[in-house]
């Protein structure tokens, strides 16, 4: 298949780049590198041993996305990747996450429209249940974010699934949980500026460029107090994709699956883990906790192992170890 990949050289795009190799899929990808880097694209093709078709653009442009579509005229799936992806910097900055993330998708929609493309693999996140009632979480969930970064991918998914009924589109829909770890050669990792999530920051004070983590909050309802949630390595989540590819080929309609593991972690235990991985402790102080933060989310991935025949197969050891080993072999990310 041709698959056209957008958001092409971000972090859980370049690890599905080289599942999708693996599977001999032609890639063209899309990326305007407001958050990623060429060097990501070099190494999957090092990593796979196989050249993709890349092209510069933005997606609010439609012009720009429009002469891609132009010039691939045989493109077989789209898998959407490409948003702004930090919490507290939505809550920052809503405008600019409303205008980036709806503008570019609804071109992207229109794009399929006029060229007859009609099957989608959508990167959502868990973040559009905001504060679930029940745990672990089904699909069935309303869906109610919290944040302007969630409400953008709740939007998202509300006109994408508008689009699939008008225009015969088939879709996959996927909420990723936490993801976490980095390809196992340490050639491809998450590489923020600056670190929105748990596992770069640690990784980050474990290799002394910053001095202690902090942890929102020890009095939560949780086992040790902190807020415990759902990581899924990275390499998993990247074969999901391939899985609702395969699943487009086989099923019409529109699907929707958490991909997560369905075990959560606090975050005392994944600094403790990180700790055994990187040979000394991490330091970190108990801070207050942050508005908008909940005690537990899980995932009930039995639906994606049902339908997609898909299951998370790498453990905590996995993740904590394949951090610190792109960590170590790329102190400064893609700059080194």
């Amino acid at each position: 298949m041709k698959i056209l990949i957008t958001g092409g050289a971000g972090y859980i795009a370049s690890h599905t780049n080289v599942e999708l190799l693996s599977k001999n899929h032609e890639l063209i990808l899309v990326d305007n590198f407001c958050n990623s880097t060429p060097e990501s694209i070099k190494r999957v093709e090092e990593i796979s041993g196989k050249k993709v078709k890349f092209y510069e653009a933005d997606l609010r442009e439609i012009d720009a996305l429009e002469k891609v579509f132009e010039a691939e005229n045989d493109i077989s799936a789209v898998i959407h990747f490409a948003a702004l992806k930090a919490v507290g910097e939505s809550v920052e900055k809503p405008l600019l996450y409303y205008e980036n993330n709806i503008s570019g998708s609804l071109n992207l929609y229109k794009c399929m429209v006029k060229y007859g493309v009609k099957n989608f693999v959508f990167s959502s996140s868990a973040t559009v249940y905001g504060d679930p009632d029940q745990i672990p979480v089904k699909e069935t969930a309303p869906v109610r974010a919290t944040n302007p970064y969630g409400h953008t991918k709740a939007m998202m998914e509300q006109i994408l699934l508008d689009a699939a009924k008008a225009h015969g589109w088939n879709v996959v829909i996927l909420r990723y949980f936490n993801p976490v770890g980095a390809h196992e050669s340490g050639r491809i990792g998450e590489d923020p500026e600056y670190p929105n999530n748990l596992l770069p920051f640690v990784s980050q004070v474990a290799a002394g460029i910053r001095d202690k983590v902090t942890v929102f909050g020890d009095d939560w309802e949780t086992p040790d107090g902190t807020g415990v949630r759902d990581y899924i390595h990275v390499t998993d989540l990247a074969k999901a994709h391939v899985s609702a590819l395969e699943k487009l080929v086989n099923d019409k309609g529109t699907f929707i699956y958490n991909i997560g593991t369905g075990r959560g972690y606090s975050v005392l235990e994944m600094i403790e883990a990180f700790s055994k991985a990187c040979g000394h402790p991490v330091p970190y102080r108990i801070g207050p906790r942050r508005a908008g933060d909940v005690a537990t989310v899980l995932a009930d991935p039995s639906k994606a192992e049902k339908e997609l025949g898909w299951k998370a197969q790498l453990e905590l050891e996995e993740m904590v170890n394949s951090a610190w080993k792109w960590q170590s072999l790329n102190p400064k990310g893609y700059k080194t």
